[in-house]
C-alpha cells in the first residue's frame, strides 16, 4: 500500500505520473472521448467540440498566467491572428490547410515576442492593460484590412481535408479538435516540467531570486510570450473552423475574460485545473440556461436577448467567488477529494 510521495531521484520529481491507477483512469477516459460521437447527441458533441478547442486556448493562457505569473487580458488579440492567419492563408494565399494551421501558431507567436518586449518592465495592472491595448490594436488593423481580411464581414472558411481526413462532418471535426486537444495538453505538461517550465514557475514565485539563481529573465519571458501565443493562435484557428467564419465579432473581448476565468476557477499553474476551469467555464453558462427555463420563460428570453451580459456576469461571479472561498481553484478541491478518498478512514 501506498504511503507517501518519497521521491528517490530527480527522474521521479519530473516524471508526469507514477500512479497506474492514472495512467488506467487517464487511458478511460481517451477511449471514452473517442466513443463520444457514437453515444452524445449533437448539442452535446457540439458542447464538447467547444469544450475542446477551447482547452487549446486556455493553455496557452496558463503558460502566460498560470506558469510565468505575467497577467494578460488581450488573448484574445493572439486567437484573431491565429483565425485570421488561417483562413487568409487558404482563401486570399491557396496554402494548404495543413500550412495554414501551422502558420496559424507561428504568425500569433511572432507577435507574442513583439507584445512580450514590454513585459520585460511592466508588472500587473500595467501589463494587463499594455496586452488589452494589443488586442484592440489588432482588431482595428484587421477592421481596416479591407478585402484582404474581409473588414467587418470577416471571411468564410470551410472545413478542409487534412492529412486525408474529411474534416467536414461533425463528428470528423470533433475528433480532429480531440487530436489538437491531447497535442496541446501533452506539449504544455512536458514544456511544465522541463528546464524551461521550471525557470518560468521560479519567475512567478521570485523573479528577483530567478535571477539570482542565473535565471535570463528577458529570455524566458519572451519565450512564455511565444508558446502562449502558439497555443493560443491554434485555438483561435480551430474557433474558426468550427464556426465556419472568421470575423472581429466572432472573437470579442469577453474571451479573454473567460480565459482569464478559466485559469482561475481551474487553478494557477496547472494543467489539470486548465481542464477542469474549461469544463466549468463552458458548461456554466449552459447550467444557467437550463435552470432560468425551468423557472420561467420571460427569464429564458432574457438570457436570449442579454447572452452576452449574463456570460459576463457569471463568470465574474466564479472568478470572485474562487478567490474569496477557494483560490486554489477546482485543482484544489480535487486534491482534496483525492486525498480524502486515498487515506480514508485515516485521513486526519
Amino acid at each position: 500500500m501506498r504511503s507517501g510521495y518519497f521521491k528517490k531521484g530527480y527522474g521521479e520529481l519530473i516524471v508526469l505520473t507514477d500512479s497506474p491507477a492514472v495512467k488506467a483512469w487517464t487511458a478511460a477516459l481517451l477511449v471514452a472521448l473517442a466513443l463520444a460521437p457514437f453515444l452524445l447527441g449533437n448539442f452535446l458533441l457540439s458542447h464538447l467540440t467547444i469544450i475542446l478547442f477551447t482547452l487549446v486556448g486556455a493553455l496557452g493562457l496558463t503558460v502566460l498566467t498560470g506558469f510565468t505569473g505575467l497577467i494578460s487580458l488581450g488573448h484574445v488579440g493572439f486567437l484573431m491572428l491565429g483565425g485570421y492567419t488561417y483562413a487568409i492563408g487558404v482563401t486570399r494565399l491557396g496554402l494548404p490547410p495543413e500550412f495554414a494551421l501551422m502558420l496559424s501558431a507561428v504568425v500569433p507567436a511572432l507577435f507574442g515576442l513583439i507584445v512580450g518586449i514590454p513585459s520585460l518592465r511592466l508588472h500587473g495592472l500595467y501589463l494587463a492593460i499594455t496586452t488589452l491595448a494589443f488586442s484592440h490594436i489588432v482588431s482595428a488593423c484587421i477592421l481596416a484590412g479591407g478585402k484582404w481580411t474581409g473588414a467587418g464581414r470577416g471571411i468564410m472558411v470551410m472545413r478542409p481535408t487534412m492529412l486525408g481526413v474529411d474534416l467536414s462532418s461533425d463528428n470528423a471535426f470533433y475528433w480532429f479538435c480531440l487530436v489538437m486537444c491531447v497535442l496541446a495538453v501533452a506539449v504544455t505538461l512536458n514544456f511544465r516540467r522541463s528546464y524551461i517550465g521550471r525557470a518560468l514557475v521560479a519567475i512567478r514565485d521570485n523573479d528577483i531570486a530567478a535571477r539570482t539563481m542565473g535565471i535570463n529573465l528577458v529570455r524566458f519571458k519572451l519565450l512564455a510570450f511565444l508558446v502562449s501565443a502558439a497555443l493560443t493562435g491554434v485555438g483561435g484557428a480551430l474557433m474558426g473552423l468550427y464556426l465556419g467564419i472568421v470575423s472581429v465579432e466572432g472573437y470579442p473581448f469577453l474571451l479573454s475574460i473567460e480565459a482569464l476565468a478559466i485559469v482561475i476557477v481551474g487553478g494557477l499553474g496547472s494543467v489539470l485545473g486548465a481542464v477542469f476551469g474549461t469544463i466549468f467555464i463552458m458548461t456554466l453558462p449552459e447550467i444557467f440556461a437550463a435552470a432560468m427555463s425551468v423557472l420561467g420563460s420571460g427569464l429564458s428570453d432574457l438570457l436570449t436577448t442579454s447572452a452576452h451580459e449574463i456570460k459576463s456576469v457569471l463568470y465574474g461571479l466564479a472568478i470572485i467567488g474562487f478567490l474569496r472561498f477557494d483560490p486554489r481553484g477546482l485543482r484544489g478541491i480535487w486534491h482534496d477529494v483525492r486525498h480524502a478518498w486515498v487515506y480514508w478512514p485515516l485521513r486526519y
